[in-house]
């Protein structure tokens, strides 16, 4: 019998809008300051299953990221359940969790502490994570000296190499050049064709997807409007999308 490792049960994440920073800040000591409400994902409920790849798809703004930053919880649903039984890696800000002032190798420590992982285990990962991101020398200077795609490929190294039973991407793939980006898919493909590794990935592109995934859900103004098939889950996007055009 497979297992639930991710399931929202009529979860709704209504956001708070106000005019400016100003009126935010006064907020947190009053109520009387005037904001709009803005729900981001809309009584959403589906389940997923451990081993599962599963494409989340939506144009901007339907509630994708929403649905990940509660996932990963840097979010809270406003109402509704959500349950997450994994260790969660998540593409996402590649690079958040780093500090600036430590080294690359000390952040690896750090991003694996983070993560829930013992620093023997880290050690154990250390010299994969270093290989695998390709930044020679660097790894032993503080990362406020790095480039942006260092970091990027950094954060990445990190995050596929922690043995995540939970994989969560969102449009991360794009990482580096293009030797880069294939040893990026190559390993994405690797992670979750073994031990049951379970793969949320959010993207526009529909092709990658279909490479990944072979469930789809679609998002529209924070509902969910289709949830099977990876083939008609993509003609239900693309059919949205040009609905839009037109």
């Amino acid at each position: 019998m497979s297992k639930t490792v991710i399931e929202f049960k009529n979860v709704s994440k209504i956001y708070k809008l106000y005019k400016n920073d100003k009126m935010r800040l006064l907020s947190v000591f009053t109520k009387k300051i005037p904001y709009k409400e803005k729900k981001a994902v809309d009584n959403v409920s589906f389940k997923i299953e451990q081993g599962e790849s599963v494409a989340i798809f939506g144009k901007n703004g339907a509630g994708k990221s929403t649905i990940l930053k509660i996932i990963t919880g840097v979010a809270y649903a406003t109402k509704g359940d959500v349950n997450v039984d994994g260790r969660v890696s998540a593409l996402l800000e590649l690079t958040s969790g780093f500090d600036p002032e430590f080294t690359g190798r000390e952040n690896i420590y750090l991003k694996g502490q983070l993560s829930g992982l013992r620093d023997e285990e880290i050690k154990e990962l250390e010299e994969t994570i270093v290989d695998f991101a390709e930044i020679g020398e660097y790894i032993d200077q503080p990362v406020r000296t790095y480039s942006s795609g260092m970091k990027a490929r950094l954060g990445f190294a990190v995050n596929v190499n922690i043995n995540p039973e939970i994989l969560i991407v969102d449009e991360a793939l794009s990482v580096g050049d293009v030797s880069f980006k294939n040893k990026c898919i190559e390993k994405v493909n690797e992670i979750i064709h073994k031990d049951n590794v379970t793969l949320l990935f959010v993207t526009h592109a529909t092709g990658t997807a279909q490479e990944f995934c072979k469930r789809g859900i679609v998002m529209k103004n924070g509902k969910i409007i289709y949830d099977d098939d990876i083939d008609a889950a993509i003609e239900v996007y693309d059919k949205s999308i040009r609905k839009k055009k037109a």
